[in-house]
């Protein structure tokens, strides 16, 4: 008989470390972990969209109101790369910063890991790629970072990853260490009342992409396993809610959660799909989130063979009470994701959302050399990557 535990001699060690304030309200505990952490000048880190939504005011009120002296960093792309990094890093060293809260989204909050990656470690960026075993560069000389999360999606907040778009690699590479992870995170629903209906689909599939994937990923981590199967169900039961009305709290707080469960639990590995995602947006544009959306129900048809047992447990978790074999169970999970998108607002195609078919060679490419293709389930070639985007489109 097998069992899903690890072969001696293999030896795992597993975490959540980060200190998370979760509720309504949230913000304002913000001073108190400013304090604690010893900050007495921090860099905010933040996007023009945050500053246009009126939520980077109330963390500045929030800080001021505290006593906090701060600086401010509030120029982040959507897709963030060296050249916001760099200018974050700019700010900090001005302003004399001794720790960096990132206010956002997951490219915010990145941006403020890898500006606090940067403050003590020499350039460039591609030097820490995690596909390339940069992690062994990264040292325990990374000051203090905060993260409060306007999105549910990313889970940056919780993640011990930063991503950007690199010009040595030429797409969003990622960069790992639990250094990076943060000392704090305030999840504060309230702050995701303003997201549109468009970007609370597309970040909420972000988070149920993480957890799905976790879930099937190779390797052995049953805590993530564990966090990975309640952040499918709450994203199940809770996304269409968000989408439907982004200002009810309860499902506002269910997505929060899932986020950060599917950042926990991504530290056992992704997939495919998001090999696919990190060169879709430097290549073709498209929100990580919304690339990842479209292409997994193709991803988890491609793995369905190779992990049968727990695409069944995936239906079972988005609500299928079906008295059937564990085969029919996990074809429905792949049918119950696409209904998923189709109810939420999500195209159904990469056509639909401004993917060239010239562009699948070279996205297959990039996804080829991202790490996270290495725990699908079902190994993957260029050729295969390249197979999974036609059939997308």
């Amino acid at each position: 008989m097998s069992f899903d535990v690890p072969h001696e001699p293999t030896v795992v060690e597993l975490s959540y470390p980060t200190r998370i304030a979760l509720g309504a309200g949230a913000l304002a505990k913000l001073p108190a972990h400013v304090g604690r952490l010893g900050m007495k000048r921090p860099l905010v880190v933040t996007d023009p969209g945050v500053v246009k939504a009126g939520v980077a005011e109330r963390v500045y009120d929030t800080l001021k109101r505290a006593g906090v002296a701060f600086a401010t960093f509030d120029r982040v792309e959507p897709n963030p790369t060296e050249k916001d990094v760099a200018a974050g890093l700019d700010a900090y060293r001005a302003g004399k910063c001794d720790g960096v809260i990132g206010v956002g989204g997951g490219s915010p909050l990145d941006t403020a890991k890898l500006v606090a990656l940067m403050v003590n470690h020499e350039p460039p960026l591609s030097r820490y790629d995690d596909a390339a075993g940069g992690d062994q560069h990264v040292r325990d000389a990374v000051p203090p970072i905060i993260a409060i999360p306007t999105t549910a999606g990313t889970g940056s907040e919780v993640g011990r990853s930063g991503v950007a778009v690199l010009k040595d690699t030429g797409r969003k590479t990622v960069i790992f260490s639990p250094y990076l992870m943060p000392k704090a995170a305030v999840c504060d629903p309230e702050l995701t009342y303003g997201l549109p209906a468009g970007p609370t689909a597309a970040t909420g599939m972000d988070a149920f992409t993480h957890c799905l994937e976790a879930y099937v990923s190779l390797g052995f981590h049953p805590l993530a396993d564990a966090v990975a199967i309640d952040g499918i169900t709450r994203v199940h039961r809770s996304l269409p809610i968000a989408v439907k009305d982004g200002r009810d709290l309860v499902a506002r707080t269910d997505m929060m959660v899932a986020a950060i469960e599917g950042a926990m639990a991504f530290q056992k590995g992704l997939g495919a799909a998001h090999a696919l995602a990190h060169a879709l947006t430097p290549i073709s544009g498209v929100h990580h989130g919304l690339a990842n959306a479209v292409v997994l129900p193709t991803v988890m048809e491609f793995n369905r063979a190779s992990c049968t047992a727990r695409l069944a447990k995936v239906a079972v978790a988005m609500g299928d009470n079906s008295i059937t074999r564990e085969e029919v169970l996990a074809g429905n999970a792949v049918e119950r994701v696409r209904k998923l998108n189709a109810q939420i607002g999500i195209p159904a195609r990469l056509r639909d959302v401004g993917v060239k078919e010239s562009d699948l060679g070279v996205v297959a490419q990039k996804a080829f050399q991202d790490a996270s293709h290495l725990t699908n389930p079902r190994k993957c070639s260029e050729d295969d990557l390249l197979a999974i985007a036609r059939a997308a489109f």
